[in-house]
């Protein structure tokens, strides 16, 4: 009689140690996900999406160019037709400049608090790179605009 339960509990048990194995790799899986190092850059462009920016592409080498004057992962700004807009520069995670107004900025300081020190340091910033160009981020601009060789429209781009 005992081995007629081992005979039919064994097939029972190596599969129930299949199951678990493949819940425990799932769970490390997920534990090595929640410790990746793009985890914070991931919370911030959700942040900045909640907030009103928009996400633009750097999908030319001209686009590249700009995005790479702005310091990576780091607000900034820079001045369009008298108004500043907000930058923020992902170049790993999604390559990609969050572009974003003066309300757009509101809403995401009402749950990212930013100081009178980093507020100088955005203003700082854009001293260091006074060269931005925005006719490359223009959705119309064809090729010529977008590597410059013939000027393109001026458009608001948040």
């Amino acid at each position: 009689m005992t081995s007629q339960i081992r005979s039919h509990a064994s097939p029972l048990f190596r599969a129930g140690l299949r199951h678990w194995r493949a819940i425990l790799s799932s769970a490390l899986l997920i534990g090595a996900a929640a410790c990746s190092p793009y985890r914070p850059v991931q919370k911030a462009e959700v942040s900045f999406a909640l907030a009103g920016f928009k996400a633009h592409l750097a999908d030319t080498s001209a686009r590249w160019t700009m995005m790479n004057l702005l310091p990576p992962n780091t607000l900034t700004y820079r001045m369009q037709n008298g108004q500043p807009v907000l930058l923020y520069a992902d170049p790993i995670a999604c390559g990609c400049v969050y572009m974003g107004d003066k309300t757009a900025y509101a809403a995401y300081k009402t749950n990212h608090p930013i100081d009178a020190a980093q507020e100088q340091r955005m203003t700082a910033e854009i001293n260091q790179h006074p060269s931005w160009d925005w006719s490359v981020w223009d959705s119309t601009a064809d090729v010529d605009v977008v590597n410059g060789l013939r000027p393109g429209p001026s458009h608001v781009f948040y």
